[in-house]
């Protein structure tokens, strides 16, 4: 599956100033990994030691959140995914 991935403003540091990546997948995770394959500074910036998402750190399919599936999340042919911080505050 070909899903292009939108590069936030703040994390295109970590992608040498790349806006948006294409990838192929399965799964939000599949295009994920890819995307770390691609540029491995950006894991950092989402993942946990164990590969898991940040908790502050939400995906959009097509404009629809990942969650609850999270990684595990399926994506088609021409999906679209988002990388979004959550802010929170107090």
């Amino acid at each position: 599956m070909s899903v292009n991935i939108t590069i936030p403003g703040f994390l295109k540091r970590a992608t040498n100033g790349t806006k948006m990546v294409e990838v192929h997948g399965n799964t939000v995770g599949d295009c994920l990994k890819k995307l770390v394959e691609l540029f491995p500074p950006i894991g950092n910036e989402l993942l946990d030691k164990q590969g898991e998402l940040l908790p502050y750190v939400d995906i959009r399919v097509s404009g629809h959140s990942a969650r609850p599936e999270g990684l595990a999340k399926p994506v088609k042919d021409g999906d679209e995914l988002y990388i979004l911080f959550l802010l929170g505050g107090g």
